[in-house]
């Protein structure tokens, strides 16, 4: 069974930082792309970015270019993203997901975490 479960979120201070894992299973880790998404109350669900596992290519959402960086540990099948410079606007419920290659597509991915709330506080 294909499954992805984010941790890591929580209630912090504007400028403060929070790491967000993403620990996959029931598929070759290596073989895939992780993209993180975020919803916050009331908004359409947008792309963080994304870090394809088997050759590195990636990409960072210009709302957070400079501040999150996505990685991964492919021993350990986990991705991880970096917030650090966190903004009331980050406020929301982040996902990851699984997909063959990186795409701005949600309709890409396939297989999807159940979220974990991310509160900054100004």
């Amino acid at each position: 069974e294909v499954q992805l479960v984010e941790s890591g979120g929580g209630l912090v201070q504007a400028g403060g930082s929070l790491r967000l894992s993403c620990a996959a299973s029931g598929f070759t880790f290596a073989d895939y792309a992780i993209g993180w998404f975020r919803q916050a109350p009331g908004e359409a669900r947008e792309g963080v970015g994304c870090l394809s596992n088997s050759d590195g290519h990636g990409y960072h959402a210009d709302s957070v270019k400079g501040r999150f960086t996505i990685s991964s540990d492919n021993a350990k099948s986990t991705a991880y993203l970096q917030m650090n410079n966190l903004k009331p606007e980050d406020t929301a419920v982040y996902y990851c997901a699984a997909a063959d290659g990186c795409s701005n597509y949600e309709e890409d991915f396939g297989a999807w975490g159940q979220g974990t709330q991310v509160t900054v506080s100004s």
